[in-house]
């Protein structure tokens, strides 16, 4: 039978190895990697405001898809329906969308007939589309009023002051 001494040291040997391969691992990354070591993604200003774009965007994505519309086809509802005649190009650059997701989402609102074209560039929301807007806007409102209760007035003046700055 061993020695428990022997056993207790060699316990003890694989232990202190564990420590001098962590301890060396960290002075390595120290120095073989020290703008890595002294990032910290954790305070990116991209992947917070990507993680609040997808909080809110839950939000308003559970208020409207009973109505089978998603977000970015709500928004171009709502834009063509307050600007009358737009264009691809127009709702790209108003509504900060790449033109794929534009195409995407026009061909489906123009094959639901939420909106039609008017010659071979323009479009124009329909008689079908704003009866349809007229519903989701309750329901818009609703997921509006959430989030402001959890920003408050002070989280609403602090997102358009970022917006603004961002936009102009």
């Amino acid at each position: 039978m061993p020695s428990p001494f022997i056993s207790i040291s060699l316990r003890n040997s694989n232990f202190i190895s564990c420590i001098y391969n962590f301890i060396y691992y960290l002075y390595r990354m120290n120095t073989d990697f020290p703008l890595l070591e002294s990032c910290n993604p954790l305070i990116c200003y991209s992947g917070r405001i990507m993680h609040v774009e997808r909080i809110i965007s839950n939000i308003f994505r559970n208020h409207i898809s009973p109505f089978g519309l998603t977000n970015s086809q709500l928004s171009i509802l709502f834009f063509t329906s307050k600007k009358g005649i737009v264009t691809q190009n127009l709702l790209s650059e108003m509504l900060f969308l790449e033109k794929s997701s534009v195409s995407r989402n026009m061909k489906r609102l123009l094959d639901t007939q939420l909106l039609q074209k008017k010659n071979k560039r323009q479009i124009e929301i329909t008689l079908k589309g704003k009866r349809l807007l007229e519903e989701v806007i309750p329901e818009w409102n609703k997921a509006m009023e959430k989030i402001n209760s959890i920003i408050e007035p002070e989280g609403q003046k602090a997102f358009d002051f970022i917006y603004n700055k961002f936009t102009k």
